[in-house]
């Protein structure tokens, strides 16, 4: 008899047999709440992203004034090409290498879902959002949402996508903590979230 036999062993023997069907999970929670887009605002601006309120428009002129002059920035290659300025340098991910991304003054993508009660903003992969790499090496993300996508709970948007597509959930700028609480971000991901939400 080897140890780990011994410890499961003695752990059968205390629970007696209890658990060993399967166990029902309830699904009573709430899963719809009331759709607040001052709400997914207020989340992310206390996450120290930075939310602007435009029409689709004015995205261009927007993203001018986000980034710096003759800024070089990474796209997914399905990103409507209207919301870049002319100023910009645009490089298409074609499959750029990690150096080339990393090295972008930012990156600009659409959203897949935004849910106003977390703050939270989901890219999935799809062509206007690109791989996952881009959202996480330039130090600026520039995420374009439009307010049909925003919905009010997790559920909602659990509803909304597609288990098997790279889902990247993003609530703010990439920040962590260490055990005195002192806040560093930029470890993770970009240090500088701007969420353009349009109407």
């Amino acid at each position: 008899m080897t140890s780990r036999d011994l410890v499961l062993g003695r752990l059968r023997a205390a629970l007696g047999g209890v658990g060993r069907g399967p166990v029902e999970v309830p699904r009573d929670y709430r899963s719809a709440g009331t759709l607040d887009l001052d709400q997914l605002v207020e989340r992310l601006t206390d996450y120290r992203a930075h939310v602007y309120r435009v029409p689709e428009a004015a995205v261009a002129d927007m993203i001018a004034g986000i980034l710096p002059a003759g800024a070089t920035v990474v796209v997914p290659p399905g990103l409507p090409p209207a919301w870049l300025p002319p100023a910009v340098t645009a490089l298409v991910d074609d499959g750029l290498d990690n150096a080339r991304i990393g090295a972008a003054d930012g990156v600009v993508t659409a959203a897949a879902v935004a849910v106003a009660e977390t703050g939270t903003v989901v890219l999935d992969g799809s062509p206007d959002q690109g791989r996952r790499v881009l959202s996480l090496l330039p130090d600026r993300h520039v995420c374009v949402v439009r307010a049909e996508q925003v919905v009010a709970t997790v559920p909602e948007a659990l509803a909304r996508l597609t288990p098997h597509r790279p889902l990247t959930w993003i609530s703010g700028p990439s920040a962590t903590s260490d055990i005195e609480l002192n806040r560093v971000e930029g470890v993770h991901g970009p240090r500088n979230l701007h969420v353009i939400l349009l109407p």
